[in-house]
């Protein structure tokens, strides 16, 4: 997208209802790319489970990475979350829930803004919540 198309589904975010919560890993090296996501995620799941949100759904990817994110789930819901806590992750392919076209411009905002560039989260205001996640990698 160019940054006229950026800006316009920035606006089209931020007339959504919610709050858009990112996870940002830090660093992410190459070689530790599944070690950073699932710190991240761990993080991202215990701020969702701040916000009631129990369900959370994640674009696919390869089977094998697909089942290391339900690993990372579990392992959260057993080891950070309150005993007894529902939370649920689900996979579902993009082509499949374009609703996930959201993530994608919150994310590419916030990127924005580390680099630089404030225009798109700006757009989104209070509506956004980003959050460093160390990844010790």
């Amino acid at each position: 997208m160019d940054n006229r198309q950026r800006r316009d589904a920035a606006q089209l975010v931020a007339v959504q209802s919610g709050v858009h919560v990112v996870a940002v890993g830090t660093p992410v090296p190459k070689r530790r790319q599944e070690r950073a996501r699932s710190k991240s995620l761990t993080s991202l799941i215990v701020e969702l489970h701040g916000f009631d949100v129990d369900q959370l759904y994640i674009e696919s990817r390869e089977a094998t990475l697909n089942k290391c994110d339900i690993s990372t789930v579990a392992r959260a819901r057993q080891s950070v979350l309150p005993k007894g806590t529902v939370f649920r992750a689900d996979h579902v392919h993009g082509h499949a829930e374009p609703l996930l076209w959201i993530s994608d411009i919150v994310a590419g905002a916030v990127h924005a803004h580390r680099k630089g560039d404030p225009q798109y989260t700006a757009l989104l205001g209070d509506a956004l919540l980003d959050f460093e996640v160390p990844t010790d990698c």
